[in-house]
């Protein structure tokens, strides 16, 4: 047991000395132990396994043409931001791709180096480009903030015995692609709640600041969450859900909206 305190406080002091970066416009201090340039290889090989076993749907169906041309305005208007605050290193090495896959679940993510994929489910919810924009924004939001990378520190602390990356990769490959693909919302598990719930509500206002960019109202958030509320059915309670509980959210975003639209030029 003191062997095992030992360890844990050792790692404790390791995540508090890495803490020193800063997320753009939360201003948050995170923990990311890990090279992104690896974890964009290693999630590039994952993302094209995906599609491989989860066709596109067409570049020519017009479902596409709408997710690639709201992808593509955000991740512009995002780029020129980083460059003009002079962080244009959170993005190194990004080459954006934005897919949409043939299936009925509600979802979307984004992998490091601006893989985004969407799933058909979430269309009928997002109805239009506007409330596309909404979710393109908050996934484009979490690659720009690495909480992939926060992510995948954490999981391999929690569920690797907090072992480096290459060392995973060699002794445990199996679980650190599914630690990998959870990070990143590909899967998903029961765990690290509340710092699951910090990155979600980060996203979403970081998520409302990078479609005004791309001159999309982010007021559009407001209504797609309440749709994506009457279309949730039943649902845990806050405390089980990795995710905060609509109300929650709606409520969040509309406090953080008067700041939001101070980069919104119609």
């Amino acid at each position: 047991m003191n062997r095992l305190m030992k360890k844990l406080l050792v790692l404790v002091l390791i995540f508090g000395t890495i803490a020193c970066s800063k997320v753009p416009i939360s201003g948050r201090r995170q923990v990311h132990m890990l090279p992104e340039s690896q974890l964009m290889s290693m999630s590039l090989t994952q993302y094209q396994t995906f599609l491989t076993e989860n066709p596109k749907v067409s570049d020519s169906d017009s479902r596409t043409k709408m997710v690639k041309s709201v992808g593509q305005k955000i991740a512009t208007a995002v780029e020129k931001y980083l460059k003009d605050s002079g962080q244009s290193k959170r993005v190194k090495g990004f080459n954006w791709e934005f897919n949409l896959v043939d299936d009925e679940t509600v979802n979307a993510w984004c992998m490091p180096g601006g893989k985004v994929v969407f799933y058909t489910g979430i269309l009928p919810i997002t109805k239009d480009e506007k409330g596309l924009a909404v979710v393109m924004g908050h996934e484009i939001a979490h690659a720009v903030a690495r909480h992939g990378n926060e992510r995948m520190s954490q999981g391999l602390l929690i569920q690797a015995g907090g072992i480096g990356l290459g060392v995973a990769l060699d002794t445990k490959p199996e679980l650190t692609k599914n630690i990998l693909l959870q990070s990143y919302g590909v899967g998903s598990q029961l765990g690290s709640l509340k710092f699951s719930r910090v990155h979600e509500s980060e996203a979403d206002k970081m998520g409302l600041v990078f479609m005004a960019m791309a001159g999309y109202n982010p007021t559009e958030a407001v209504e797609f969450w309440k749709r994506m509320k009457a279309n949730g059915g039943q649902k845990p309670p806050e405390f089980l859900s990795t995710h905060p509980h609509d109300d929650t959210r709606i409520k969040d975003l509309q406090e953080y909206m008067p700041e939001a639209l101070k980069y919104y030029k119609k």
